[in-house]
Order: structure tokens, then C-alpha cells, then sequence
């Protein structure tokens, strides 16, 4: 350990000092983050207003649309305001809260995602025995044991990051991150960190082969319904599942393969990427490729409409 320093904040280096770039990101970001906040939101409130909508599969779904709403919040409201501010510090300790959310949310994200596809499995799979399996009571348990297992594994994994010494404080991103941190650290990962690092590949190892042979299994069903309805029908459930999961573990795995002497133009744009676009674009998918939702949103759509047109009448 050379050159150790007490640091009591960080400086996130990865927008452009440029004062006009800084203010095109501000606006980007927050147009962004607005959009993905509306969509999130609006899927969320369509499911609770349908009771038809009251299912399993739905019920991940909005856990899932409420997920992506708190994990773009973590990262994309400190980033354009420091723009707009032309700031870049961040304390110590809103680093460690924006590492321990930020890696919370994207690891339930993953979890959810893994249970959505073990729903699908079941109702087209084992459609007989579906309402026994995969109950209120067992969706309830999966839920809680995906929230307090992003956060277990977080909380660990958080601490070892800030166990260890710090040679600098300027992050090359745009917000507290484990790959940018690992840079700053004066000495070498221990056992315990690797032993973190080495379990977080397993678990995301294992969801990734669990999804994979579960669409398998689901694509092979799929294809022995006799009707060509039936299965457009079914393939239209399954698609914006498998177009979720593709985008987030794609730029996910895209994200943590890129070198380290990638450029810091490539590293932002690959950290946007993989932390702005799936909150962004995952209510898009479901909304278009999904029928229930498409119709149960085009029902909440107009009742707001009739309702300021009755408005603006009555002024």
C-alpha cells in the first residue's frame, strides 16, 4: 500500500467539464429519467386498478416495474443535478449508500426476473397443477426472499469495497460503481472479496442457466399446440419476458467484460447502457408486446382523458 489517503468524498469524473455537454447531459438525463419514471409508474398503476390483472405474472410485474423505478433513481437524479450544479463530489457515505442500493436493486432485479421465468414455466409447462405451485402465499415468500436477498448479498459486498484502503477520489463514471472503486484501491482483493466476487458469478451463473433451460422446456411445449393461435397466443406472453431478460443480462455481461483500458467515453456510455436503458425501455416492451397490458392501459388512457376533457368542460 502505497500513497494511502483518508478520503471523506469522491469526485464522479464521468461527464465532461464542458459546461454545454454538462447541460445536455443534465437534459438528457433528466428527460430520461421522467420518461422512465411515467412508464414505471403507469404500469404499476394499471395492474392495481384491473382486477383481471391481479395474477402472478402480473404481480412480478409490478415489483419489477417499482424495482426499475428505484434503481434508475439511485444513480440518474445525483448525475444531472450535479451537472446542472457543475459539482462532482459525492460524500463518502452517499457513495456507500448509492453502491449498497444500486447493487440491492440490479441483484433482486436478477432474481425477479429468474422467478418471472419459473412463472411462465409452470403455466405453460404444468398449466394443471399452476394454481397450487405458484399461489398468493408462494408468490409473497419469492418476493420477500428476492428483496432480502439483493440486499443481504449488497450489504456484504458493499463492505468489502469499503474495507479497503484508497489511494485517490476521482471515479471515472458517473456514479459509485465496483469496477471504477476497485481502481482506487491501494491493495490487492483479499479471500473474502474474492470469495464475494466468485458468489455473485454463481448466482447470476445459475439464473442464467435456470432461465436458459426453463425457455427451453417452454419454447419445446410451445411448439407441440396444435393451433396456430394458440401458439402466437403463447409466444406473445413469453416475448417481452425474454426481451426483459435478454436486454438486462446482455448489458450486464457486456458492461463487466469490458477491459479496463477501455476508453472513459466507452466506459460511460457502456455504464448508461446497463443502468439507464433497461428502466427506460422495459415498460415500452411490456406495453407493446403484451395484450392485457396494451388494452388495460388504452382503458386507464382515455378514463384520464374523459376526466380533463370533464374538467376543462366544467371551467
Amino acid at each position: 500500500m502505497d500513497n494511502q489517503t483518508t478520503v471523506s468524498e469522491f469526485f464522479l469524473m464521468g461527464v465532461s467539464r464542458n459546461w454545454k455537454l454538462q447541460i445536455l447531459h443534465f437534459v438528457v438525463f433528466l428527460a430520461i429519467y421522467l420518461a422512465a419514471l411515467m412508464g414505471n409508474l403507469l404500469i404499476m398503476t394499471t395492474i392495481s386498478l384491473h382486477h383481471h390483472l391481479h395474477t402472478p405474472m402480473y404481480f412480478f410485474l409490478k415489483n419489477l416495474s417499482f424495482l426499475d423505478i428505484c434503481f434508475i433513481s439511485v444513480t440518474i437524479p445525483k448525475s444531472f443535478i450535479n451537472s446542472l450544479m457543475n459539482s462532482w463530489a459525492i460524500s463518502f457515505q452517499g457513495c456507500v449508500a448509492q453502491l449498497f442500493l444500486f447493487l440491492s436493486f440490479i441483484e433482486t432485479e436478477l432474481l425477479f426476473l429468474t422467478i418471472m421465468t419459473y412463472d411462465l414455466y409452470i403455466a405453460i409447462c404444468n398449466p394443471l397443477n399452476y394454481t397450487v405451485i405458484v399461489n398468493k402465499t408462494a408468490c409473497h415468500k419469492l418476493a420477500c426472499g428476492s428483496w432480502l436477498g439483493g440486499g443481504v448479498y449488497s450489504a456484504l459486498n458493499t463492505a468489502s469495497k469499503f474495507s479497503l484502503p484508497f489511494c485517490g477520489s476521482l471515479i471515472n463514471q458517473f456514479f459509485c460503481n465496483i469496477p471504477p472503486l476497485l481502481k482506487l484501491s491501494c491493495s490487492h482483493p483479499n479471500i473474502g472479496e474474492t470469495v464475494l466476487i466468485a458468489f455473485g458469478v454463481c448466482v447470476a451463473l445459475c439464473c442464467f442457466a435456470f432461465i436458459t433451460v426453463s425457455y427451453i422446456h417452454i419454447f419445446s411445449a410451445v411448439l407441440k399446440i396444435p393451433s396456430v393461435e394458440g401458439r402466437h397466443k403463447t409466444f406473445s406472453t413469453c416475448l417481452p419476458h425474454l426481451t426483459v431478460v435478454s436486454l438486462f443480462l446482455g448489458t450486464g455481461i457486456f458492461s463487466y467484460l469490458m477491459p479496463t483500458s477501455a476508453s472513459a467515453f466507452k466506459q460511460y456510455l457502456m455504464a448508461v447502457f446497463y443502468s439507464v436503458v433497461p428502466p427506460l425501455i422495459n415498460p415500452i416492451i411490456y406495453s407493446l408486446r403484451n395484450q392485457e397490458i396494451k388494452m388495460a392501459l388504452g382503458r386507464v388512457l382515455r378514463k384520464i382523458l374523459l376526466q380533463k376533457k370533464a374538467m376543462d368542460t366544467s371551467f
